[in-house]
């Protein structure tokens, strides 16, 4: 199957995990000629996350960066494999943000929708993807594609299972997170306050990576507890 040549690729070539989902019904306009969805999972080393406690370090800047060129390096081969197979495919980059959308705290599109729908994980109280392995040590990159395998993809949206868990909250020095329980087609306004997490990162966070990370409420999420300490 395509599909599985694709993943055993990206993962040859570094990915943790990959995933698959039938995502037209939730694509903007200008995307819907696109039909399938392949999520790009890299998994964050927990030496560095384990170093985040009451801010992030220069040494998660930079892994950060460094992860989110290999998705992106990543996606790219994905997309020139499948055009090689006579479809069209569109990366959508790991970090990214659009001029005038959402007041620029959005993307092209979420990275998370995908992911969640190929049953890799569910969307925790803190917005994050938790992956069902690595918790929400993670990093996703997205490929849409027109490819169709014959077998159709069947989502499966896994319910949150944070429980009665509120670490995230508490522990955002930017009150930003508001514990409310994910579900399909909830707005990412009504979890967290993207606008505060931006504001308090840039400005106690200024200098280191310009606060453009923090990572506190992924650094003490409980889910996934094989990590290594």
């Amino acid at each position: 199957m395509l599909l599985e040549e694709l993943k055993k690729m990206l993962i040859s070539e570094g990915a943790s995990d990959v995933g698959f989902s039938s995502i037209n019904p939730y694509l903007p306009d200008e995307l819907k000629m696109f039909k399938t969805c392949i999520t790009v999972v890299i998994k964050l080393s927990d030496a560095i996350v384990n170093e985040i406690v009451d801010s992030p370090t220069f040494t998660y800047y930079h892994h950060y960066k460094a992860v989110n060129n290999l998705i992106d390096l990543l996606t790219l081969k994905g997309v020139l494999f499948l055009e090689s197979k006579g479809y069209y495919a569109l990366s959508i980059a790991a970090s990214q943000s659009v001029h005038g959308k959402d007041n620029g705290f959005s993307g092209v599109l979420s990275h998370k929708i995908g992911a969640v729908l190929s049953g890799m994980g569910f969307i925790g109280k803190s917005n994050l993807f938790i992956h069902e392995r690595f918790g929400p040590r993670v990093r996703l990159g997205t490929i849409l594609t027109t490819y169709e395998p014959e077998n159709e993809i069947k989502n499966n949206v896994i319910e949150p299972k944070c429980g009665d868990c509120n670490l995230c909250v508490v522990s955002c020095p930017a009150q930003a997170i508001y514990g409310r329980t994910w579900h399909l087609g909830i707005d990412r306004n009504e979890m967290i306050d993207p606008h505060a997490c931006s504001s308090y990162m840039k400005e106690k966070f200024k200098c280191i990576g310009r606060g453009q990370v923090c990572g506190i409420c992924m650094r003490v999420c409980p889910y996934g507890s094989e990590v290594k300490r």
